[in-house]
């Protein structure tokens, strides 16, 4: 099925009959409520204090730091199969919303009570937050399908992505508000990131309220018979599926794990890039940040229009392109501004392939099964997060701590998934969603 030539159409036109704008609203205020996480606590703020503050700038900090989170991502791995299928099952996609919310909003608060020393705390806090945070990552995107008309996942999936963009800006722009304030006073880390971390987790939890009282649950629960044993054997047998009955999506699923790795390095290590070869200081870092998402909420409100009239493909391919060059851009500047523009792109790229991919993800999902096969996805999303990341730490390492290297390395996952998107046949993937919504879902165990 192509989406090209799709004509521009308007809000009510581009979603499923019996969904009402305020809907699709609310379901987009959780991409806005969540951002300020990532924006705030992965990439801009919490990284640096506890790497520099907490661990006191000890040699293993940031090995614990990601030690820390490739944790948090392999527990992502070995259960999101399992939840998304008890969620699909139960038909209870949004009670797994709410709690994984609940989570990370409260595992986010205990950040504010690390101080220097506490490295365990530390650990355990970013650990438990960044679980949350994924698991509800994966649970929102299982709405789009129910939300959006099959021709425009595009431009929905942008909208959620654009306006979440927003949600990053806010919080990093309270939190800059904070630190510049505090810094002012004359107060130093220890002081003001507490006050950050509390920041943080209330944007998140009072934006993230109007997606828990006005999304609906569309899916009817249905019998199942889940083994309680072995998360390893029910994610073995929903990925063996997907090769038997959806050799599409798995193909996807491959692409989007290939590419994310170079976006998770972006995102996990872009401050770090900028102070060790660019020289920038905090301040300047937050700005940056700022910029980056600025420029992916523009990309994801603008691209999926032209994601829906292109096809799912040729979008994606267009910001992988984009990705390589940033990364060249990234690799050959040696002055701020060269530098900034590819911060540019970089946020231009992240919103597009983000939004792109997800839409794909729903277009190729089968009705009644949405949660298991975007765990699925999450699964793909969260291995890339600890490949890419973990690559870049290695190639530093093997290169006496060439960041440079390292980011033109890093361009090799975006070469890949340009490679891996070219053996995707999206009409036949179409035909086996189709296919596949007819088909009984695998047995997974019962409560």
């Amino acid at each position: 099925m192509s989406t090209a030539a799709t004509p521009a159409r308007g809000l009510a036109a581009s979603l499923n009959p019996g969904v009402r704008k305020r809907e699709v609203w609310a379901w987009a205020m959780y991409d806005f409520a969540n951002s300020g996480y990532t924006t705030v606590v992965l990439t801009t703020v919490f990284s640096t204090y506890f790497v520099g503050v907490v661990a006191g700038g000890a040699a293993w900090a940031t090995l614990a730091w990601t030690a820390a989170l490739s944790a948090s991502y392999l527990g992502v791995m070995l259960t999101m199969p399992t939840l998304g299928a008890r969620a699909d099952a139960r038909a209870a996609k949004r009670r797994l919303l709410f709690t994984s919310t609940a989570g990370c909003v409260a595992a986010t608060l205990l950040l504010s009570q690390v101080g220097p020393g506490a490295v365990w705390l530390g650990l355990a806090c970013i650990a438990l937050s960044n679980y949350c945070y994924s698991v509800g990552e994966s649970s929102v995107a299982s709405f789009l399908p129910e939300l959006a008309a099959p021709d425009a996942l595009g431009r929905v999936s942008g909208w959620g992505w654009g306006f979440g963009y927003f949600g990053g800006m806010l919080t990093l722009g309270i939190s800059l508000l904070i630190v510049t304030r505090m810094q002012a006073q004359g107060a130093g880390p220890e002081q003001y990131v507490p006050w950050v971390m509390a920041a943080t987790a209330v944007v998140f939890a009072l934006a993230a309220l109007p997606s828990f009282l006005m999304l609906r649950e569309r899916a009817a629960p249905h019998a199942v018979a889940l083994p309680a044993h072995g998360m390893l054997q029910r994610l073995g047998r929903a990925w063996a599926e997907t090769g038997a009955h959806f050799p599409e999506f798995r193909k996807l699923l491959m692409c989007a794990a290939c590419y994310h790795a170079g976006i998770f390095v972006v995102i996990t290590l872009a401050a770090v890039y900028a102070e060790q070869v660019m020289g920038f200081a905090m301040p300047q870092i937050m700005l940056l940040v700022f910029t980056v998402n600025a420029a992916a909420a523009l990309g994801a409100l603008g691209f999926g229009f032209v994601q829906d009239r292109l096809g799912h493909r040729k979008a994606l391919a267009i910001t992988l392109c984009g990705w390589i060059a940033m990364v060249l851009v990234a690799f050959f500047a040696v002055t701020a501004p060269v530098f900034w523009i590819a911060a540019t792109l970089a946020g231009l790229c992240m919103g597009t392939s983000q939004s792109a991919g997800r839409a794909m993800a729903g277009a190729l999902a089968p009705a009644g099964r949405l949660a298991e096969f975007f765990a699925l996805w999450t699964f793909a999303l969260q291995f890339a997060a600890m490949v890419g990341p973990l690559t870049y730490g290695l190639v530093t390492w093997l290169t006496g701590g060439s960041h440079r290297l390292a980011i033109l390395a890093t361009g090799l996952f975006f070469v890949g998934g340009l490679v891996l998107l070219a053996r995707i046949d999206f009409a036949r993937g179409h035909a086996q969603r189709e296919a596949g919504a007819a088909a009984p879902p695998i047995a997974v165990s019962a409560p």
